[in-house]
């Protein structure tokens, strides 16, 4: 236990509150490690799961759940949110969409942390809606979530200015003189009460704060520098400084059939209109307008639409266009909107809702169990998915289990994308690319991130080789005479 806390307190890449969370599920578990153990999350990760007797359906499952729950409770706020809007059915639709979205049923049954902080900015948005009404039980509520949120993942900082002025938002449709008075209190408010989550957060893993800057850390220029003047724990700033430097790095990108050696703007939106299904995407579209549009739902506008369009704006900055996960809070943020549609006084607009919603479920349904590499009709659904993206959008290392089941006891040569141990599978497994092409035989099984960036040698292998096989649309099977 000693040398869990010693590696959450001084992992400088993120905050701590997700993978607290995330450990919960493990405490019920009689999970083994090492005290002696040293090295970095990945090491230990793998330490954890392959090399220390504990059996890892049992761990990744048990890490898994708490992350589930959330899901679920996230949920259940985009249902109220929508509902606080609108009427009991805009908030049934609204968790319709949310409960059928591809996206949220993938990424929101694993041990990571983009449904929890995606969830936590909505959670606490909802409450500023609500704080309109009633700012002294709500506002506070608003100001855990968000420190929530930036205690969870680093990117949430984006989100802080938005909800800072929604917050003073929230006290400016009642009427007084001192309307600016209470602006004030509400901003101080919901930044004083986040501040003090993230601190919360770290001194739970290490009261002491036992953290010393790493030297590799090169210092900020420009605006990047500003960030050491946030009130936040030390090793959350140099979290960032980390972040920063990764961001420095060279990216490549897979998009629409292409390889990219950097980044591409447009990625994120593109991905989303592959990603999202057709009837949530047409859904989501038709609420935000009706919201722009609809004189009783405009003040609700800044509070459905800014922190998305914001996030989103934020995200596509970065180098590394790695999936629609970086994005997640887009479907949750559409489905409210989408329930604003049910206020359009038109039985024909009743039907039409009706039947997209229907039309998403299915879309999501028949994609059943391989939610990781969903993509829409229009560009061919699951099984075609990886022609468009790879990465956490197809092809995050999910499918040993699914390759050993298929081809039990066979050897195979693989290359494969992921940190999963082949071997705890049961699958015997040899990487091509360490032999010269002449000594490959039989199968080969290539994930398909790995094609879409494959050098000479493994191009070479895949043009003399038959493709024979897919298993969970993520890995290429073939065979090699």
């Amino acid at each position: 236990m000693a040398a869990g806390r010693s590696t959450a307190g001084r992992n400088g890449t993120g905050p701590p509150l997700g993978k607290l969370i995330i450990a919960t599920g493990l405490a019920f578990t009689d999970t083994k490690l090492d005290p002696a153990f040293t090295g970095d999350q990945t090491q230990l990760g793998r330490h954890i799961l392959y090399e220390s007797g504990n059996n890892p359906k049992t761990l990744l499952l048990a890490a898994r759940l708490p992350v589930i729950v959330l899901t679920l409770l996230f949920g259940l706020v985009t249902f109220l949110f929508a509902r606080d809007l609108t009427t009991p059915t805009g908030g049934l639709t609204a968790l319709a969409l949310y409960t059928f979205s591809p996206d949220l049923i993938a990424h929101g049954a694993l041990a990571t942390l983009d449904v929890p902080v995606a969830g936590f900015v909505l959670t606490a948005t909802w409450l500023l809606w609500r704080a309109r009404a009633n700012p002294g039980r709500y506002v506070p509520l608003a100001g855990l979530a968000l420190g929530a949120a930036v205690a969870t993942k680093m990117s949430a900082l984006a989100a802080v200015p938005v909800l800072l002025i929604l917050a003073a938002l929230a006290t400016q449709h009642r009427k007084g003189p001192k309307r600016t008075l209470r602006a004030a209190a509400a901003v101080a408010t919901v930044a004083l009460l986040a501040i003090a989550v993230v601190w919360a957060a770290y001194l739970t893993v290490d009261p002491r704060l036992h953290w010393t800057t790493p030297p590799d850390l090169r210092p900020q220029q420009g605006l990047r520098a500003l960030a050491d003047a946030l009130p936040l724990p030390r090793p959350y700033l140099d979290g960032l400084r980390v972040q920063f430097a990764l961001e420095d790095r060279t990216w490549s990108t897979f998009l629409l059939g292409t390889y990219h050696p950097g980044p591409v703007w447009y990625y994120l939106p593109t991905a989303l209109l592959i990603k999202l299904p057709l009837g949530a995407l047409a859904l989501g579209t038709a609420g935000a307008a009706t919201m722009l549009t609809i004189r009783g739902l405009r003040p609700a506008a800044p509070y459905v639409l800014l922190p998305a369009v914001v996030l989103l704006a934020t995200a596509m900055t970065s180098t590394r266009d790695l999936g629609v996960r970086y994005a997640i809070f887009v479907p949750m943020f559409l489905a409210v909107a989408a329930g604003t549609l049910v206020l359009i006084r038109s039985r024909w607009t009743h039907l039409a809702v009706a039947a997209l919603v229907v039309f998403a479920a299915i879309s999501s349904l028949r994609t059943f169990p391989y939610y990781l590499t969903y993509s829409n009709e229009a560009f061919g659904g699951p099984s075609r998915t990886h022609l468009s993206l790879h990465d956490s959008n197809v092809d995050w290392g999910q499918d040993l289990a699914r390759l050993a089941d298929r081809y039990p006891g066979e050897k195979i040569w693989l290359v494969y994308k992921g940190s999963g141990v082949p071997s705890a599978y049961g699958i015997t497994a040899t990487d091509p690319r360490d032999v010269p092409p002449a000594q490959v035989h039989g199968l080969l099984a290539v994930s398909d991130s790995a094609i879409a960036k494959a050098d000479e040698r493994l191009t070479t292998l895949i043009s003399t080789s038959t493709p024979i096989d897919d298993v969970g649309h993520s890995i290429t099977i073939y065979r090699r005479p």
